[in-house]
């Protein structure tokens, strides 16, 4: 079984620096993808198409980008059933408030998983997740890298005890 890709979709090449880190992420772990600029208000034909096809088209997960109104991941949601993860992107008006509150806020039966403000890499890491359900080496390498993390902060715990709890 080949591992499925993970679709990255922005609203506009302005949220590239943002989505940049999730690119990253997915690098890392090996983990393919593509990359899209497609608006909900500009190209709303265009991000119907690849919603509706995104499953055939071998995606597992995709991420949507997109600042103040911030529509792109609910409507990408409401044409797909696969699992749509929504970062909201700061802009310039309201910190990325309003992007947030858009990105959050669906109705019933159309969820859109959302992270932090500008939090590509945990969108990276929660569409690496949902892929790990059905691909065990991913899994493993995701518990390998959590027992990694674990083992840096254990060992920082360790050099400020022995300094300050002698």
């Amino acid at each position: 079984m080949s591992i499925k890709k993970v679709g990255i979709v922005m609203g506009s090449d302005s949220d590239l620096p943002v989505v940049e880190k999730a690119i990253n992420v997915l690098k890392e772990y090996g983990v393919p993808f593509e990359v899209h600029v497609y608006s909900a208000h500009r190209t709303p034909v265009e991000a119907k198409e690849f919603a509706v096809n995104a499953r055939a088209n071998g995606f597992g997960a995709i991420i949507a980008a997109a600042g103040m109104a911030a529509h792109l991941a609910g409507a990408i949601a409401a044409n797909t059933t696969l699992p749509v993860i929504g970062i909201p992107v700061k802009s310039k008006n309201l910190d990325g408030i309003d992007a947030l509150l858009s990105t959050v806020q669906m109705p019933t039966g159309i969820p859109v998983a959302t992270v932090a403000i500008d939090g590509a890499a945990n969108a990276a890491m929660l569409s690496i997740q949902i892929l790990a359900v059905t691909d065990g080496a991913l899994a493993a390498r995701l518990d390998k890298a959590r027992s990694e993390g674990a083992e840096k902060v254990l060992t920082k715990n360790r050099a400020i005890e022995e300094k300050f709890n002698a």
